[in-house]
């Protein structure tokens, strides 16, 4: 089995960015391009309590901790879980200082609510996946908590949802190793994406958006 080196680690977070738009993915992780918008300020001042690494609760059989950090060489990405809880179970592991075993589940806070185009499920299997690896257990599900509607989801980690993420992360790793930005065709999203500015239609027929806005720069 190959293993990833920790300087060819991509983010994790990028994984639900990838799933909803592969140019989006690219434009802001293979070109450093980024732009902001109300929808992403909202989103991590909604992230930011979730992301206190300081934080730690108990409450009966459930233990809840935030801004956990993850990494797995074999799929070769790292970031944080907004919140992992851990759940007395047999079938769980050891934690020092706690009597009995644990079963990690780990819930992603998002802004909006469910929708089924967003890549919020793979990213929250791909973190259960990376802890997966480091805590040596068998993760079943996890919970997506929307903030719109103030409730969580359950999501159940498939075996179709797991070759899912590996497939996107394996063809994430090929495009930042090639440098490559894909095309894709416009849809409704890209009219509330913060990056329709510099994701344009006429950027398609240039080698890249970064390329294109060094170039207008310099006829300025």
């Amino acid at each position: 089995m190959s293993e990833y080196k920790e300087e060819d680690y991509l983010q994790l977070f990028g994984l639900q960015n990838f799933i909803f738009c592969r140019r989006r993915w690219a434009l802001t992780t293979i070109e450093g391009l980024w732009s902001e918008n109300y929808l992403t300020v909202d989103g991590n001042l909604f992230h930011s309590n979730a992301h206190d690494t300081s934080f730690v609760e108990s409450r009966g059989d459930v233990i809840i901790t935030r801004g956990v950090y993850l990494h797995s060489s074999r799929l070769g990405v790292s970031g944080q879980c907004d919140v992992l809880e851990f759940h007395r179970s047999d079938d769980g592991v050891t934690l020092s200082g706690r009597d009995g075993r644990w079963l990690p589940y780990p819930i992603e806070y998002k802004r909006g609510k469910p929708r089924e185009d967003t890549g919020d499920r793979h990213q929250l299997c791909g973190q259960a996946m990376c802890l997966e690896e480091m805590l040596c257990c068998k993760i079943p599900a996890g919970a997506l908590y929307y903030g719109e509607t103030k409730r969580r989801v359950e999501v159940e980690f498939t075996p179709e949802l797991r070759a899912e993420v590996e497939s996107a992360l394996k063809e994430m790793h090929e495009l930042f190793e090639r440098g490559y930005t894909p095309k894709v065709k416009p849809k409704k999203g890209c009219q509330s994406c913060s990056m329709k500015e510099l994701c344009l239609p006429k950027l398609m027929k240039v080698k890249s958006a970064k390329d294109y806005i060094s170039e207008s720069l310099e006829e300025v």
